[in-house]
C-alpha cells in the first residue's frame, strides 16, 4: 500500500521523491558518522551536544585581595549638613582622606596619572594630582580590623548646602583609603580604594550611597568595582525598602545620572540555587551582563544569560571547585 502511494507520487511529484531520498541519505550519514565518532552535522546534534560543544569562554583570573573595606552607616540619616559616618574595615592600618567638594573633572584626572605618571598611593599624592580643587578635608587613622565608626561633616563656616543642579562639576564627598605603613604596600597588589559618595543636599535628594569605587594597583592600573546581581539574600539597599513616594524620586534622579538599574535586578530573589535547576549552588558570573545565576553543572548549557537574555561573551567563578568542596565540608 505504501510502495502504490510512494509511485503515485512519484508520478505526480518527482521532486518530493528525491526529497525523501535525500533526506534518509542525511540522516544515515549522520549515524555512521556519530557511530565511528566523527564530526556531526549541527542540524543532526540533539540539543545538549549543541550546547556544550559552544560553551562560552571562561575568563581568565587572578587572585588579589584587597586589604580595604568601606561601608555607609545609616545612609538615610546622612546629609551634607548633618554629614555622614563611615566605617573602614581594614586588613592593615590605614589612613581615610575625606575631601569634600572634590572637582569631577580633577578627580579623572588624577586617576589618568596613576596609570601614567605616578602612583596614588598616599593621601599627598592624590592632593597634588588634585591641584587642592575640594573645599574641605578630613583625615582619619584606621587601626587593623577595627570597624569604628568615622563621622565626617563639612565646619559650619563653610556655609554649603548643595553643590548645585545637576550636572555637577564636583563629587559631594570622596573617600580615600590608603595603607599607612610604607612595608604593606610592597606586599599588597591594591594600594589604595577611592569610594565616590553621594550625600543628598537641599536641590538633589537622592539618597545616600556609594556611586563609584576604584581599586588602584602598584603596578598603575585602576578598577572600577561593578554589582553582581545575584539571585541570594543581600543586604545591599534596594528601592522596595523606601517607601513608594522616596522610590519613585530615587528612581527618577538615578535615571537623570544613567544609575538606574532595570526592575528585574533591583528585585532579587531569596534563593542561593541555580536559577535553572535548582538544585546547584550559584557559582558563575556572566558577563557582560554581571547576573550571577548558574550552578557549575548549568554553566556549559547558555550562551545567553537566562535572567536577561543577553549573550554571554565572557565567564567567571567565584570559587573553585576544591573552595567549594572545602566549604561544604566545613558546614557539615
Amino acid at each position: 500500500m505504501a510502495a502504490v502511494f510512494l509511485v503515485t507520487l512519484y508520478e505526480y511529484s518527482p521532486l518530493f521523491y528525491i526529497t525523501v531520498v535525500f533526506v534518509c541519505f542525511l540522516v544515515t550519514s549522520g549515524l555512521v558518522l556519530g557511530w565511528f565518532g566523527l564530526g556531526v552535522p549541527v542540524i543532526l546534534r540533539n540539543s545538549e551536544e549543541t550546547e556544550s560543544s559552544t560553551r562560552v569562554l571562561k575568563k581568565q583570573m587572578r587572585q588579589v585581595k584587597n586589604p580595604f573595606g568601606l561601608e555607609i552607616s545609616h545612609p538615610s540619616t546622612a546629609s551634607v549638613t548633618k554629614g555622614i559616618t563611615l566605617t573602614p574595615d581594614c586588613l592593615e592600618d590605614c589612613i581615610l582622606t575625606c575631601y569634600w567638594g572634590c572637582s569631577v573633572q580633577k578627580l579623572h584626572e588624577a586617576l589618568q596619572k596613576h596609570v601614567y605618571c605616578f602612583r596614588i598611593k598616599t593621601p599627598q599624592a592624590l592632593e597634588d594630582a588634585l591641584y587642592s580643587e575640594y573645599l574641605y578635608r578630613q583625615q582619619y587613622f584606621v587601626k587593623k580590623n577595627d570597624k569604628e565608626e568615622k563621622y565626617c561633616q563639612l565646619p559650619e563656616d563653610a556655609q554649603v548646602v548643595d553643590f548645585g543642579p545637576v550636572p555637577r562639576s564636583c563629587y559631594p564627598l570622596i573617600a580615600l583609603l590608603t595603607l599607612a605603613d610604607e612595608e604593606d604596600r610592597e606586599i599588597y597588589d591594591i594600594i589604595s580604594m577611592v569610594a565616590v559618595i553621594h550625600i543628598p543636599d537641599e536641590s538633589y535628594r537622592l539618597s545616600c550611597r556609594i556611586l563609584y569605587q576604584y581599586l588602584l594597583l602598584a603596578q598603575g592600573q585602576y578598577h572600577d568595582l561593578k554589582q553582581l546581581f545575584m539571585s541570594a539574600n543581600s543586604t545591599a539597599p534596594s528601592l522596595s525598602d523606601t517607601p513608594p513616594d522616596e522610590a519613585s524620586t530615587d528612581r527618577s534622579l538615578l535615571e537623570k545620572v544613567g544609575l538606574a538599574e532595570d526592575e528585574s535586578e533591583l528585585h532579587e530573589e531569596n534563593s542561593k540555587d541555580c536559577v535553572v535547576c535548582q538544585n546547584g549552588t550559584v557559582n558563575w558570573v556572566l558577563l557582560p551582563c554581571r547576573h550571577t545565576c548558574l550552578c557549575d553543572g548549568c554553566i556549559k548549557y547558555f550562551q545567553q544569560c537566562p535572567m536577561c537574555r543577553q549573550f554571554v561573551q565572557e565567564s567567571f567563578p567565584l570559587c573553585s571547585k576544591k573552595e567549594q568542596d572545602e566549604d561544604e565540608s566545613t558546614h557539615i
